[in-house]
């Protein structure tokens, strides 16, 4: 297989609807008979033996699983770890993996909302455990990321997360943003 098909094989792989051949040509930086090449020759060495084939869908090209391997895609999909985790289990998450250790009433506080119920799915899913008991008064449960988190993530520490100031916008854009949620100023602010 050619490096070009191995390149278009991965985007396809992490795509999640159909990718056209122009696309994919801007993507790859090829012309697009080039990569109708490539696709036609990933198809061909899929359909060899493969769990996944490779088929134009509507507009575009895509990656699907063979037929033959339903009855164990179904079978799998019914699993608890087949799930995706909600968008509150990955809030959740996120705020567990960059504040470890962590308590309940903590993730809580972060994220405006309970976070019982995403912190058990978490648990169960083992991406998070208990990791430590706080002093004080109730020794609330501290939590932090497992071994199976760094493997999902592809990462060996969570030293390795990206940095959460990459991801945070500048001051200017949080201060118009936090603007509307701002009690307005009092008539009498206005007259000094």
């Amino acid at each position: 297989m050619t490096e070009l098909a191995r390149i278009l094989e991965a985007i396809l792989f992490v795509a999640d609807e159909p990718i056209s051949t122009g696309e994919l040509a801007q993507v790859v930086d090829e012309p697009s008979d080039t990569v109708t090449e490539a696709l036609e020759e990933l198809a061909d060495a899929l359909a060899d033996g493969h769990g996944l084939v490779l088929k134009q869908a509507g507009n575009g090209w895509r990656l699907y699983t063979h037929e033959d391997a339903l009855a164990y895609l179904e079978r799998y999909a019914s699993t608890d770890r087949a799930k995706r985790l909600s968008n509150a289990a990955m809030e959740t998450l996120a705020v567990v993996a960059y504040k470890q250790p962590v308590s309940r009433g903590q993730v809580s506080e972060i994220r405006g909302v309970d976070s019982d119920h995403a912190l058990k799915t978490l648990e169960r899913r083992e991406l998070i455990h208990e990791v430590a008991r706080a002093p004080g008064p109730g020794q609330a449960v501290l939590y932090g990321t497992t071994m199976l988190f760094l493997e999902k993530m592809g990462i060996t520490a969570v030293s390795d997360l990206p940095p959460l100031a990459d991801h945070v916008p500048p001051a200017t854009i949080m201060e118009t943003l936090e603007m509307p949620m701002r009690p307005e100023s009092s008539s009498n602010d206005s007259t000094n």
